[in-house]
């Protein structure tokens, strides 16, 4: 049996998280995780949400210690509890807050005892490389979650892989995200990177500009922001002075020279962007404003059959069929065009959700805004798009005429629906769901 260890700190005494009572070491925590360990109820399946990201660590390695696998849903919602109940009957919630857990089994994160109450010397675990060690869902936004079980040694890998990208392994940085730590991105980009990249985290999960900043003000430099477009363009927007942040990373979500240009220029830290997908785990990264290519992470490989594209190799599990156009390049590069569930054929004329998405939110006003493809058609046969705008200052009809400058009019949206807030998740994303949720609310019970 091939084993991997817990983690790739060598020293004991080194910064492992950074919390509201001060810095953590890598053995509090591998000793935390232990005496954890010991609590955990007998079940194979440990449903982690600590919302506190050392929290989460210390209960992750806990479940590898007692041979579970981590489930981790992008939604908390009773919905999916009641799916995650009927899959995995043998779960066992870990909480660390009020989170409303309906009848399933649940352990409340215990008081753990301090350094000075421990008597043994902590060691670092061995973990077999084929285990399960974490379930991992799709976010739903073009249809219901889907799991994905990643095992040990390639989660192992994952994480080095990133922090060779991004250089960290040369220079660990300490982490802030804004990014829920269950999340495939946040997980990867912030405790594997931690456990596996030589970082240290912070352990809250910062969500308004004000405690982003707090959060890097509590953390020592060089510091990295784990973000995303919709976190970060809230960050800057509201113009707060920011501690001096070195390395700035998005992803979830396509990010905009423009908003790239403003966050390096307003921070001088290098923005990146991650691409990959809950399925593949990451799979490249790329400087923003230096160009549209990406960069693959060492060992994984692109192939192409047909239209299809089809990653493999590295930390990837199997063959994974990636749901973008891509178009590959010379020395492991290539370019992204667009999601294929994206693509729109109008009358003859396609375009994609992602390009009339950014022209939208490019007009001088607009907050933020989604189009939307109903499933349903008209009575010419033809589906019409909607769109759903935040834009305080702004009527619909000039919103329309702005949109019909930069957009065919085929695709003008029909109708275009003024809305207070769109329904983003935590890592800013917009579920499916919620848009036709949105849009049985305000759009087709009016008789469209």
């Amino acid at each position: 049996m091939i084993t991997v260890p817990l983690l790739a700190h060598g020293d004991l005494d080194a910064v492992f998280a950074w919390t509201t009572d001060g810095p953590l070491s890598v053995g509090d925590y591998l000793a935390d995780a232990r005496e954890l360990a010991e609590q955990l109820p007998p079940a194979c399946h440990l449903l982690n949400l600590c919302h506190d990201r050392y929290r989460f660590a210390v209960g992750f390695a806990a479940g590898l210690l007692r041979g579970m696998s981590s489930l981790q849903p992008s939604s908390q919602s009773p919905e999916t509890f009641r799916r995650l109940q009927a899959e995995y009957p043998d779960l066992i919630c870990l909480c660390d807050g009020s989170t409303d857990t309906l009848d399933l089994p649940r352990l409340d994160f215990p008081a753990i005892r301090t350094a000075a109450e421990r008597k043994c010397e902590p060691t670092i675990p061995l973990i077999s490389a084929d285990h399960v060690a974490a379930i991992l869902f799709t976010s739903g936004s073009t249809g219901l979650p889907q799991a994905q079980r990643k095992t040990w040694g390639k989660l192992v890998a994952n994480g080095r892989a990133e922090a060779i990208a991004l250089g960290l392994d040369c220079q660990p940085h300490a982490i802030v995200g804004t990014v829920p730590v269950q999340h495939s991105y946040g997980f990867e980009s912030t405790f594997l990177l931690a456990l596996h990249g030589g970082c240290a985290f912070w352990a809250g999960k910062p969500f308004y500009p004000q405690d982003i900043a707090s959060a890097l003000a509590a953390v020592p430099q060089p510091r990295l922001l784990v973000t995303t477009p919709f976190h970060l363009s809230a960050l800057l927007a509201a113009d707060l002075e920011l501690p001096p942040v070195d390395r700035l990373l998005s992803a979830t979500a396509p990010l905009s020279t423009s908003l790239a240009a403003e966050a390096e220029g307003r921070t001088g830290a290098s923005m990146c962007e991650i691409y990959g997908s809950t399925e593949s785990g990451q799979l490249a990264t790329r400087r923003t404003t230096e160009g549209a290519a990406w960069t693959l992470l060492p060992g994984v490989r692109l192939r192409q059959d047909g239209d299809e594209t089809i990653a493999c190799d590295g930390h990837v599990e199997g063959c994974v069929a990636l749901s973008d156009l891509i178009e590959l390049l010379p020395d492991r590069r290539f370019l992204l065009h667009g999601r294929q569930a994206d693509l729109i054929n109008i009358a003859g004329k396609r375009t994609s959700l992602a390009y009339l998405n950014h022209q939208l939110g490019a007009i001088p006003g607009v907050v933020d805004g989604a189009f939307f493809l109903p499933d349903d058609e008209d009575p010419d046969g033809i589906t019409r798009l909607t769109a759903f705008v935040v834009a305080p200052d702004l009527s619909a009809r000039q919103v329309t005429l702005a949109l019909r400058q930069r957009i065919d009019a085929i695709f003008l949206p029909r109708p275009l629906v003024l809305v207070d807030t769109l329904p983003r998740n935590s890592t800013g994303k917009l579920p499916r769901s919620e848009l036709q949720a949105l849009y049985a609310d305000k759009v087709s019970h009016d008789g469209r």
